[in-house]
Order: C-alpha cells, then structure tokens, then sequence
C-alpha cells in the first residue's frame, strides 16, 4: 500500500490591481511582499499561480522572497466561474439576483470554469504520496479560494457563493490522510497593516 502524508494548501488571493486589472497597483505590490515575508518560514514546495498578470504579478513578488521556492504557471488557478448553480440549487429568496448577477460574467468564464474548477480539485487537494508532508501555496483569484473551501467542508457546489477573500489574505487548508479536510486558517490578513487590508471587497463587507 502506497504511503501517504498530509497536504497543506495555501491559498492566496492576488494583490490589488489596477482599474483595468492588468497590473497590480502599488497598494498589491506592498501587499504582495509582505505576504511573501510571512511566509518566509513555511517550508514550501511550489508556488503556483493563474495565468492573469495580477496573480503573475504577486506570484513574482512572493517568489522575490523565497526565491528558493519554483514557481509554476496553471491555468486551473486562474479566474472563472467554478460552478453554475440551477435556480432549484439556491435559496428561493436569492435566487434571481445570483443568477442575474453569474449572468454578467463572460461566457467563456461561465462554460469553461467546471471543467477547470474539477482540475484544481485534481491538482490541489487530498493526501499527497510519500511520507513527508507538503506544502504548497496557490496564488489565485476569490472564486477558486471559495470553491476550494467549499470542497474543503463538503458544502453544496453552489456554496462558493458568498465566500469572499481579500487581496494577500491567506487561507490554509489541510488535507491528512484518513480524516475530513481541515480548515486551518481563513481569510487571514495579521501580516498586512491596516490600511491594507480590506481591499477588493466592497464597503459593506468591512467588519
């Protein structure tokens, strides 16, 4: 029987970009180093990343400081849409507005996302082969993070609705062989000062 050891994924979304979102502003740049400093001491494996320049951008600038650390570009962790629910999925009272709302995302993001979502599921969780533990952080985007904390706590598919992830926070899940996912840490952001936190969520998310 092949020996298997835990897995922890670190999950992160990009820092804040630009209005057109093709490069990160100097609020993500900053963001984006100083998630790098926190995770200086986590014995990472990889670093993986999505194919769009803010998460290219942060994933370039985590690396700077643990530049022993390979990189990897994967499509999977870029940004789309994971799951479209039917209208019997969701809650009676909310229904219309989240399809209205899914509705306005490109086609490609809505059609295409299932099957990248399944490949990040593939890719990033679960025990690993061997006996050693493996870390790993994922810079990705605020879908993914939601749909793989979904998974992670056996949800329904349509529950990654309503996850929401700053810019540089860090969620931290373990998978250990024999036993259910564990969320360790979600959305954290003690490594960012205060007028850096909060950023790519609206007003009436701030608590």
């Amino acid at each position: 029987m092949t020996a298997t050891a835990a897995r922890y994924l670190y999950l992160a979304r990009h820092g804040e970009a630009s209005p057109d979102e093709s490069e990160l502003n100097d609020r993500g740049r900053r963001q984006a180093v100083l998630l790098g400093e926190r995770l200086r001491d986590t014995p990472l494996a990889e670093i993986t990343h999505g194919p769009l320049p803010r998460a290219t951008q942060t994933a370039g600038l985590v690396h700077a400081q643990l530049p022993d650390v390979p990189v990897t570009l994967f499509d999977a962790a870029g940004d789309y849409v994971p799951h479209m629910p039917a209208r019997d999925e969701l809650p009676q009272e909310s229904a219309a507005a989240v399809l209205d709302r899914l509705a306005a995302f490109p086609a490609d993001e809505r059609e295409g996302g299932p099957a990248l979502a399944q490949a990040a599921l593939d890719r990033f969780t679960g025990p690993v082969e061997g006996n050693t533990p493996r870390h790993e952080l994922v810079v990705t985007h605020n879908f993914l993070i939601g749909w793989l904390v979904r998974a992670a706590l056996d949800a329904p598919p349509w529950r990654w609705l309503g996850l929401n992830h700053t810019n540089a926070g860090l969620t931290v899940i373990r998978y250990a062989p024999g036993r259910p996912a564990s969320l360790l840490l979600y959305n954290d952001t003690g490594h960012l000062p205060p007028e850096l936190r909060w950023t790519g969520l609206p007003p009436e998310l701030h608590v």
